[in-house]
């Protein structure tokens, strides 16, 4: 199973064997990794799961489209990389995969 490392604002670390085919949030909910708040479940209509993925990972995990584009407009400090850890879905590419989590989900 791939490994992610969560960074919350602080700097603390957290490291999460992901099953393939989960998303990057479920990952944070299965482990009880704090900082990713997930208030709709992963339905991708609250933005309360945004990350920052470490830019190296962007060619891997892509860019935010769609609908979860519109959804980061409303997340507090939104940057290129910010991404909605719902819509992540994890497979073995992503072995290593960084993200971090913003101070606030609101």
């Amino acid at each position: 199973m791939p490994l992610i490392k969560y960074i919350d604002h602080s700097g603390n670390e957290f490291e999460a064997e992901v099953e393939a085919g989960k998303s990057v949030m479920d990952g944070a909910m299965d482990n009880m990794i704090d900082g990713i708040l997930a208030e709709c479940g992963g339905c991708c209509s609250c933005a309360t799961c945004h990350v920052y993925v470490e830019e190296k990972f962007l060619p891997i995990t892509g860019e935010a489209e769609g609908m979860e584009k519109e959804m980061l407009s409303a997340v507090n400090d939104p940057k290129p990389n910010s991404r909605l850890s719902c819509q992540i879905i994890v497979n073995q590419d992503m072995d290593g995969l960084v993200v971090h989590m913003p101070e606030s989900q609101y």
